[in-house]
Protein backbone atom coordinates (compact mmCIF):
# COMPACT_ATOMS: atom_id res chain seq x y z
CA UNK A 1 0.00 0.00 0.00
CA UNK A 2 1.41 3.09 -1.32
CA UNK A 3 -0.99 6.06 -0.43
CA UNK A 4 -3.78 5.39 2.70
CA UNK A 5 -7.05 7.55 4.19
CA UNK A 6 -6.43 6.95 7.80
CA UNK A 7 -3.37 5.30 9.73
CA UNK A 8 -3.64 3.90 13.41
CA UNK A 9 -0.56 5.13 15.22
CA UNK A 10 0.14 2.46 18.28
CA UNK A 11 3.48 3.39 20.28
CA UNK A 12 4.76 0.97 22.68
CA UNK A 13 7.67 -0.02 24.85
CA UNK A 14 6.77 -3.48 25.96
CA UNK A 15 3.19 -3.63 25.77
CA UNK A 16 2.88 -7.72 24.41
CA UNK A 17 0.20 -8.04 27.19
CA UNK A 18 -2.31 -5.86 26.06
CA UNK A 19 -1.25 -4.49 22.19
CA UNK A 20 -3.30 -6.87 20.43
CA UNK A 21 -6.68 -6.23 22.43
CA UNK A 22 -6.00 -2.51 21.07
CA UNK A 23 -5.19 -3.25 17.80
CA UNK A 24 -8.18 -5.18 17.43
CA UNK A 25 -10.37 -3.01 18.49
CA UNK A 26 -9.08 0.37 16.16
CA UNK A 27 -9.67 -2.67 13.18
CA UNK A 28 -13.37 -3.09 14.57
CA UNK A 29 -13.90 0.52 14.33
CA UNK A 30 -12.25 1.17 10.84
CA UNK A 31 -14.45 -1.83 9.78
CA UNK A 32 -17.33 -0.19 11.10
CA UNK A 33 -17.23 3.41 10.35
CA UNK A 34 -15.00 3.70 7.52
CA UNK A 35 -15.01 0.23 5.63
CA UNK A 36 -14.75 2.40 1.99
CA UNK A 37 -11.43 3.87 3.22
CA UNK A 38 -8.29 2.63 2.84
CA UNK A 39 -6.33 1.89 6.14
CA UNK A 40 -3.34 0.69 7.93
CA UNK A 41 -2.38 -0.54 11.56
CA UNK A 42 1.34 0.45 12.71
CA UNK A 43 2.72 -0.28 15.80
CA UNK A 44 5.79 1.87 16.15
CA UNK A 45 7.98 -0.15 18.86
CA UNK A 46 10.51 0.22 20.87
CA UNK A 47 12.24 -2.66 19.82
CA UNK A 48 10.51 -3.94 22.76
CA UNK A 49 11.88 -7.44 24.20
CA UNK A 50 8.61 -9.34 25.79
CA UNK A 51 6.83 -10.14 22.05
CA UNK A 52 4.53 -7.08 21.43
CA UNK A 53 5.61 -7.03 18.03
CA UNK A 54 4.62 -10.76 17.37
CA UNK A 55 1.66 -10.15 19.92
CA UNK A 56 0.69 -6.97 17.12
CA UNK A 57 1.45 -9.02 14.15
CA UNK A 58 -0.89 -11.92 15.27
CA UNK A 59 -3.83 -9.70 16.25
CA UNK A 60 -6.90 -10.35 14.23
CA UNK A 61 -7.47 -7.26 12.44
CA UNK A 62 -10.53 -7.86 10.32
CA UNK A 63 -7.99 -7.80 7.33
CA UNK A 64 -6.91 -5.01 7.82
CA UNK A 65 -2.91 -4.72 7.26
CA UNK A 66 -0.39 -3.70 9.67
CA UNK A 67 2.85 -2.96 9.85
CA UNK A 68 5.48 -3.09 12.61
CA UNK A 69 8.56 0.04 12.84
CA UNK A 70 11.00 -0.07 15.75
CA UNK A 71 13.46 2.54 16.42
CA UNK A 72 16.53 0.17 17.34
CA UNK A 73 17.83 -1.48 20.64
CA UNK A 74 19.74 1.75 21.44
CA UNK A 75 17.22 4.32 20.56
CA UNK A 76 13.86 4.11 23.28
CA UNK A 77 11.96 6.99 23.33
CA UNK A 78 8.04 7.48 22.42
CA UNK A 79 9.44 10.80 20.85
CA UNK A 80 11.09 8.41 18.46
CA UNK A 81 8.61 6.46 17.92
CA UNK A 82 5.87 9.19 16.81
CA UNK A 83 8.36 10.36 15.04
CA UNK A 84 8.66 7.24 13.06
CA UNK A 85 4.85 7.26 12.44
CA UNK A 86 5.09 11.33 11.21
CA UNK A 87 7.33 9.97 8.57
CA UNK A 88 5.18 7.08 7.72
CA UNK A 89 1.91 9.77 7.48
CA UNK A 90 3.98 11.74 5.14
CA UNK A 91 4.90 9.16 3.21
CA UNK A 92 1.98 7.34 2.66
CA UNK A 93 -0.17 10.89 2.49
CA UNK A 94 -2.78 9.66 5.20
CA UNK A 95 -5.64 12.18 5.65
CA UNK A 96 -6.46 11.05 9.23
CA UNK A 97 -3.83 9.75 11.77
CA UNK A 98 -5.12 8.39 15.16
CA UNK A 99 -2.71 7.56 17.90
CA UNK A 100 -3.98 5.80 20.87
CA UNK A 101 -2.64 4.13 24.08
CA UNK A 102 -1.14 0.47 23.72
CA UNK A 103 -1.95 0.08 26.85
CA UNK A 104 -5.67 0.77 27.17
CA UNK A 105 -8.44 -1.71 28.56
CA UNK A 106 -11.30 0.29 28.39
CA UNK A 107 -10.61 1.64 23.95
CA UNK A 108 -13.74 0.67 22.04
CA UNK A 109 -14.44 0.49 18.26
CA UNK A 110 -16.04 3.99 19.01
CA UNK A 111 -12.90 6.08 19.92
CA UNK A 112 -11.97 5.45 16.16
CA UNK A 113 -14.77 7.65 15.37
CA UNK A 114 -14.71 10.21 18.16
CA UNK A 115 -11.29 10.76 17.35
CA UNK A 116 -11.00 11.01 13.43
CA UNK A 117 -14.79 12.84 12.54
CA UNK A 118 -12.95 16.24 13.62
CA UNK A 119 -9.97 15.89 11.20
CA UNK A 120 -12.78 15.13 8.54
CA UNK A 121 -14.21 17.85 9.47
CA UNK A 122 -11.26 19.83 9.12
CA UNK A 123 -9.69 20.34 12.61
CA UNK A 124 -5.95 19.79 12.36
CA UNK A 125 -5.34 18.03 16.03
CA UNK A 126 -7.39 16.62 18.21
CA UNK A 127 -6.93 15.50 22.08
CA UNK A 128 -9.16 13.30 24.43
CA UNK A 129 -11.05 14.40 27.57
CA UNK A 130 -11.69 11.50 29.64
CA UNK A 131 -13.53 10.87 33.18
CA UNK A 132 -9.69 10.10 35.08
CA UNK A 133 -9.26 9.27 38.44
CA UNK A 134 -7.85 12.64 39.84
CA UNK A 135 -4.97 10.91 41.28
CA UNK A 136 -3.96 9.48 37.97
CA UNK A 137 -2.05 12.17 35.49
CA UNK A 138 -0.43 14.53 38.44
CA UNK A 139 1.37 16.06 35.82
CA UNK A 140 -0.88 17.01 33.80
CA UNK A 141 -3.18 18.14 36.75
CA UNK A 142 -0.62 20.09 38.74
CA UNK A 143 1.79 21.48 35.57
CA UNK A 144 0.71 21.17 32.01
CA UNK A 145 -3.07 21.82 32.28
CA UNK A 146 -2.76 24.47 34.20
CA UNK A 147 0.11 26.19 32.41
CA UNK A 148 -1.49 25.76 29.18
CA UNK A 149 -4.76 27.20 30.76
CA UNK A 150 -2.79 30.22 32.04
CA UNK A 151 -0.19 31.32 30.07
CA UNK A 152 -0.91 29.66 26.64
CA UNK A 153 -4.56 30.64 26.70
CA UNK A 154 -6.46 27.38 25.57
CA UNK A 155 -8.61 25.08 28.02
CA UNK A 156 -7.06 21.94 27.30
CA UNK A 157 -7.82 19.49 29.59
CA UNK A 158 -5.51 16.37 28.54
CA UNK A 159 -2.57 18.01 26.60
CA UNK A 160 -0.35 14.72 27.26
CA UNK A 161 -3.31 12.21 27.17
CA UNK A 162 -1.37 10.30 24.95
CA UNK A 163 -4.64 9.88 22.79
CA UNK A 164 -4.97 11.92 19.66
CA UNK A 165 -5.78 12.69 15.97
CA UNK A 166 -4.52 14.91 13.73
CA UNK A 167 -4.03 16.07 10.21
CA UNK A 168 -0.98 15.06 7.60
CA UNK A 169 -0.17 18.66 7.36
CA UNK A 170 0.21 18.74 11.06
CA UNK A 171 2.50 15.64 10.87
CA UNK A 172 4.71 17.51 8.52
CA UNK A 173 4.35 20.53 10.26
CA UNK A 174 6.05 18.91 13.56
CA UNK A 175 8.41 17.19 11.16
CA UNK A 176 10.18 20.32 10.06
CA UNK A 177 10.31 21.60 13.49
CA UNK A 178 13.82 21.44 15.95
CA UNK A 179 13.58 19.11 18.15
CA UNK A 180 15.12 18.45 21.50
CA UNK A 181 16.19 15.91 23.33
CA UNK A 182 13.37 15.75 25.43
CA UNK A 183 10.89 15.68 22.37
CA UNK A 184 12.38 12.37 21.10
CA UNK A 185 11.54 11.01 24.64
CA UNK A 186 7.90 11.43 27.23
CA UNK A 187 8.64 15.38 26.14
CA UNK A 188 6.81 14.42 22.69
CA UNK A 189 3.05 14.84 23.58
CA UNK A 190 3.20 18.30 25.17
CA UNK A 191 5.75 19.30 22.28
CA UNK A 192 2.68 18.22 19.62
CA UNK A 193 0.49 19.65 21.59
CA UNK A 194 1.73 23.50 22.26
CA UNK A 195 2.97 23.46 18.78
CA UNK A 196 -0.04 22.99 17.35
CA UNK A 197 -1.56 25.86 19.61
CA UNK A 198 0.95 28.20 19.15
CA UNK A 199 1.32 28.19 15.48
CA UNK A 200 -2.26 28.74 13.92
CA UNK A 201 -3.68 25.15 13.98
CA UNK A 202 -7.64 24.29 14.20
CA UNK A 203 -7.49 22.04 17.72
CA UNK A 204 -10.21 20.60 19.68
CA UNK A 205 -11.28 18.39 22.15
CA UNK A 206 -13.13 15.01 21.98
CA UNK A 207 -15.06 13.00 24.69
CA UNK A 208 -14.01 9.59 25.18
CA UNK A 209 -15.14 8.15 28.57
CA UNK A 210 -13.34 6.55 31.15
CA UNK A 211 -9.48 6.00 30.69
CA UNK A 212 -8.73 2.89 32.14
CA UNK A 213 -5.03 1.79 31.52
CA UNK A 214 -1.65 1.79 33.56
CA UNK A 215 -2.37 4.76 35.81
CA UNK A 216 0.65 7.24 36.17
CA UNK A 217 0.62 8.16 40.12
CA UNK A 218 2.97 10.30 41.23
CA UNK A 219 6.14 9.21 40.46
CA UNK A 220 10.01 10.18 39.72
CA UNK A 221 11.56 8.86 36.64
CA UNK A 222 12.24 10.69 32.96
CA UNK A 223 8.56 11.38 32.31
CA UNK A 224 8.40 14.20 34.94
CA UNK A 225 11.90 15.92 33.77
CA UNK A 226 11.62 15.11 30.10
CA UNK A 227 7.78 16.70 30.08
CA UNK A 228 8.59 19.78 32.45
CA UNK A 229 11.81 20.26 30.64
CA UNK A 230 9.79 20.92 27.38
CA UNK A 231 6.97 23.05 28.68
CA UNK A 232 9.63 25.12 30.40
CA UNK A 233 11.25 25.47 27.35
CA UNK A 234 8.38 26.62 25.04
CA UNK A 235 7.00 29.05 27.94
CA UNK A 236 10.55 30.42 27.77
CA UNK A 237 10.57 30.13 24.07
CA UNK A 238 7.39 31.55 23.25
CA UNK A 239 7.39 34.57 26.42
CA UNK A 240 6.39 37.36 23.24
CA UNK A 241 3.13 35.18 22.53
CA UNK A 242 1.64 34.45 26.18
CA UNK A 243 2.73 38.08 27.64
CA UNK A 244 0.82 40.24 25.11
CA UNK A 245 -2.14 39.47 26.30
CA UNK A 246 -4.41 38.55 22.98
CA UNK A 247 -7.61 36.24 23.61
CA UNK A 248 -7.40 32.69 24.20
CA UNK A 249 -7.54 29.90 21.70
CA UNK A 250 -11.15 28.23 20.84
CA UNK A 251 -10.41 24.86 21.56
CA UNK A 252 -14.42 23.19 21.56
CA UNK A 253 -15.12 20.31 23.13
CA UNK A 254 -17.14 17.31 20.85
CA UNK A 255 -19.44 14.87 23.25
CA UNK A 256 -20.87 14.96 26.40
CA UNK A 257 -18.58 14.93 29.62
CA UNK A 258 -19.68 12.53 31.71
CA UNK A 259 -17.77 12.07 35.22
CA UNK A 260 -18.74 8.53 35.94
CA UNK A 261 -16.84 6.19 38.36
CA UNK A 262 -13.16 6.36 36.96
CA UNK A 263 -10.71 3.65 37.06
CA UNK A 264 -9.32 3.16 40.52
CA UNK A 265 -6.08 4.39 41.89
CA UNK A 266 -4.28 3.14 45.32
CA UNK A 267 -2.44 6.29 46.26
CA UNK A 268 1.09 5.64 48.55
CA UNK A 269 0.59 8.44 50.39
CA UNK A 270 2.95 7.78 53.14
CA UNK A 271 5.78 7.32 49.72
CA UNK A 272 5.12 10.19 48.54
CA UNK A 273 5.39 12.14 51.32
CA UNK A 274 8.70 10.61 51.99
CA UNK A 275 9.85 10.96 48.83
CA UNK A 276 9.05 14.95 49.08
CA UNK A 277 10.64 15.57 52.62
CA UNK A 278 13.99 13.37 51.24
CA UNK A 279 13.97 15.37 47.89
CA UNK A 280 13.43 18.93 49.69
CA UNK A 281 16.15 18.08 52.19
CA UNK A 282 18.67 17.25 48.51
CA UNK A 283 17.81 19.84 46.90
CA UNK A 284 17.04 22.60 49.49
CA UNK A 285 20.43 24.69 48.73
CA UNK A 286 19.06 25.06 44.71
CA UNK A 287 15.26 25.86 46.52
CA UNK A 288 16.29 28.24 48.48
CA UNK A 289 17.73 30.39 45.64
CA UNK A 290 14.93 30.06 42.98
CA UNK A 291 12.01 30.39 45.61
CA UNK A 292 11.01 34.08 46.30
CA UNK A 293 11.74 34.38 49.86
CA UNK A 294 8.07 34.35 51.27
CA UNK A 295 7.40 31.40 49.12
CA UNK A 296 10.62 29.76 50.58
CA UNK A 297 10.05 30.78 54.18
CA UNK A 298 6.60 29.03 54.10
CA UNK A 299 7.94 25.91 52.09
CA UNK A 300 10.56 25.48 54.80
CA UNK A 301 8.74 25.69 57.58
CA UNK A 302 6.42 23.00 56.57
CA UNK A 303 9.28 20.97 56.26
CA UNK A 304 10.52 21.37 59.48
CA UNK A 305 7.14 20.45 60.46
CA UNK A 306 6.92 17.50 58.38
CA UNK A 307 3.52 17.92 57.00
CA UNK A 308 2.69 19.14 53.44
CA UNK A 309 -0.04 21.80 53.28
CA UNK A 310 0.65 23.70 49.67
CA UNK A 311 -2.74 25.40 48.67
CA UNK A 312 -3.45 25.37 45.15
CA UNK A 313 -2.48 29.60 45.52
CA UNK A 314 0.77 28.47 46.98
CA UNK A 315 1.61 26.15 44.15
CA UNK A 316 0.83 28.91 41.56
CA UNK A 317 3.69 31.45 43.06
CA UNK A 318 6.09 28.03 43.84
CA UNK A 319 5.62 27.10 39.99
CA UNK A 320 6.09 30.33 38.14
CA UNK A 321 9.30 30.99 40.35
CA UNK A 322 10.70 28.07 38.90
CA UNK A 323 9.44 28.87 35.33
CA UNK A 324 11.26 32.34 36.21
CA UNK A 325 14.43 30.24 37.70
CA UNK A 326 14.59 27.98 34.27
CA UNK A 327 14.83 31.00 32.02
CA UNK A 328 17.19 33.04 33.86
CA UNK A 329 19.68 30.25 35.00
CA UNK A 330 22.38 29.11 33.08
CA UNK A 331 21.69 25.37 34.88
CA UNK A 332 18.27 24.32 33.90
CA UNK A 333 18.76 20.67 34.88
CA UNK A 334 19.13 21.23 38.07
CA UNK A 335 16.14 23.70 38.07
CA UNK A 336 14.08 20.83 37.09
CA UNK A 337 15.10 18.60 39.40
CA UNK A 338 14.88 20.73 42.58
CA UNK A 339 11.06 20.95 41.85
CA UNK A 340 10.51 17.30 42.00
CA UNK A 341 9.93 17.11 45.89
CA UNK A 342 7.96 20.18 45.63
CA UNK A 343 5.83 18.50 43.15
CA UNK A 344 5.36 15.69 45.62
CA UNK A 345 4.43 17.90 48.02
CA UNK A 346 1.85 19.59 45.85
CA UNK A 347 0.75 15.95 44.92
CA UNK A 348 0.68 14.89 48.87
CA UNK A 349 -1.27 18.09 50.12
CA UNK A 350 -4.01 17.52 46.90
CA UNK A 351 -4.65 13.76 48.10
CA UNK A 352 -5.10 15.02 51.37
CA UNK A 353 -7.70 17.83 50.50
CA UNK A 354 -9.51 15.92 48.18
CA UNK A 355 -9.79 12.72 50.14
CA UNK A 356 -13.39 13.29 50.79
CA UNK A 357 -14.42 14.60 48.40
CA UNK A 358 -16.28 12.84 45.05
CA UNK A 359 -14.25 12.88 41.86
CA UNK A 360 -16.77 15.77 40.68
CA UNK A 361 -15.70 17.53 43.42
CA UNK A 362 -11.85 16.31 43.07
CA UNK A 363 -12.21 18.21 39.27
CA UNK A 364 -13.91 21.06 39.97
CA UNK A 365 -10.63 21.67 42.54
CA UNK A 366 -8.12 21.00 39.75
CA UNK A 367 -10.28 23.16 37.40
CA UNK A 368 -10.23 26.08 40.23
CA UNK A 369 -6.30 25.71 40.38
CA UNK A 370 -5.81 26.44 36.72
CA UNK A 371 -7.71 29.48 37.14
CA UNK A 372 -5.90 30.76 39.68
CA UNK A 373 -2.88 30.20 37.92
CA UNK A 374 -4.55 32.12 35.25
CA UNK A 375 -5.53 34.94 37.81
CA UNK A 376 -1.98 35.30 39.28
CA UNK A 377 -0.06 35.31 35.52
CA UNK A 378 1.01 38.48 35.89
CA UNK A 379 2.98 37.26 39.07
CA UNK A 380 5.59 36.05 36.15
CA UNK A 381 4.73 38.24 33.33
CA UNK A 382 6.41 40.87 35.37
CA UNK A 383 9.12 39.26 36.50
CA UNK A 384 9.99 38.14 32.81
CA UNK A 385 9.49 41.99 32.44
CA UNK A 386 11.57 43.20 34.65
CA UNK A 387 14.50 40.71 33.64
CA UNK A 388 14.15 42.14 30.01
CA UNK A 389 14.24 45.75 31.67
CA UNK A 390 17.58 44.90 33.34
CA UNK A 391 19.14 42.74 30.12
CA UNK A 392 18.47 45.36 27.81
Amino acid sequence: MNNVDIIIGIPSLNEADNIAYVAEQVALGLKRYYPSKTALIINVDNESADGTKDAFLNAETCNIQKKYISTGKDLVGKGNNMRNLFLEVEKRNAKIVVVVDADLKSINPEWVKTLATPILEGYDYVTPIYSRNEYDGTITNHITYPLIYSLFKADIRQPIGGDFAFSTRMAKYWLGMQWEMETRQYGIDIFMTTSALLNGFKVCQVVLGSKVHKPSAPKLGPMFTQVVNTIFSNISNFKGTWMNGENGKDCPIFGQIDFKDPQGLPVDYKALKKQSIEGFLTMDKFIVNILSPDNYNVLKRMYNAKKWDISSRLWVKVLYDFIFAYETSENRKDIVEALKPLYFARASSFYRQTLDMSHEESEAEIVSQAKEFKKSKNYLAERFEQEMMVNS
